[in-house]
């Protein structure tokens, strides 16, 4: 039987700060996206270069709710216009044929924080905004970095109704590694997403670790899974609408290391991979060269 992986890019966000070399906002990546577009477009020829088959809008923090907290709702439209153009030219660029650009459903008000997650009807007013700009440019909806079983199904219920394929992804708390941040079980997470005819579930922006040990029950779950980690020591200090200054990278997070863990995750089911917040190129890179030696087809989604 043929194995197959779709690879996704890495982590965008704290790639893009160093890269700037500016000081963390709280419009995270997207303050780059408004003032130094090149650096996005090169970013993502330089995931695609590395393997990537599917690159993501960078425009994770731009809710209409993030935007009127922490700085302006004029610039919402700014902000994705250059997402989408940026995503568009350098798959242009690239010049890799079967690249596919993924929309992003992210959290409402905060990453990790479930607790500011709105009720359901808001989370589905602002995910159909937000898809309604997102929806002419892109190939597939990804849903990411979850927390709670709410913003999961109201993403994708939107993303469904535009009938983009659609993958939902969920941050598991490290601790407890089948729960989600929110303290509800990845398993009933899950089974909230079956009647909703979605193509895949996965889990981010948690630690490889995490990722290991959930993904056997992922994968005993639903028919395509995947997933992809971050690289923090701990996401602890991160306040809602406060910056990334306080997060530290793990240094023994190598590409190889990497690239290791998520070779376990292809082995224990997961059909899906690529990296999140401190994941970059050189990972995505050795990650390709090591599914491929191991027998994987890379695929897009």
């Amino acid at each position: 039987m043929s194995k197959t992986i779709t690879l996704m890019d890495g982590g965008m966000g704290q790639e893009l700060i160093r890269r700037s070399g500016l000081a963390p906002t709280p419009l995270w990546s997207a303050r780059v996206m408004l003032d130094t577009p090149k650096l996005v477009e090169d970013l993502h020829v330089e995931f695609i270069k590395a393997g990537a088959k599917v690159i993501v809008l960078n425009n994770y923090i731009a809710t209409p709710a993030r935007l009127a907290r922490d700085a302006s709702p004029e610039l919402f439209e700014p902000i994705h216009m250059a997402a989408k153009e940026t995503a568009l030219s350098a798959r242009r660029k690239a010049g890799v044929p079967d690249i596919m650009i993924a929309g992003c459903l992210a959290p409402i008000m905060a990453s990790y924080k479930p607790d500011l997650a709105p009720n359901f009807q808001t989370c589905l007013e602002q995910y159909r905004t937000l898809i309604a700009v997102q929806k002419d440019a892109v190939d597939l909806m990804i849903c990411e970095t979850l927390s709670t079983i709410r913003e999961a199904v109201a993403a994708a219920t939107v993303a469904r109704e535009v009938d983009l394929p659609t993958l939902v992804s969920f941050t598991l708390d490290d601790e407890y590694p089948e729960t989600l941040r929110s303290g509800e079980t990845l398993r009933d997470a899950v089974e909230a997403l079956k009647p909703l005819d979605i193509q895949a579930v996965s889990v981010n922006c948690s630690m490889p670790e995490t990722l290991t040990s959930a993904m056997p029950l992922l994968a005993d779950s639903f028919p395509r899974v995947g997933g992809y980690a971050n690289g923090f020591q701990s996401i602890a200090p991160l306040e809602a609408g406060g910056t990334t200054a306080g997060l530290k990278s793990r240094q023994d997070l190598t590409p190889e290391i990497y690239a290791q863990y998520a070779l376990g995750w292809a082995e224990a089911g997961a059909q899906i991979i690529g990296g999140c917040c401190e994941v970059g190129p050189s990972h995505i890179a050795e990650l390709y060269r090591v599914l491929k030696h191991a027998g994987y087809d890379i695929t897009a989604f």
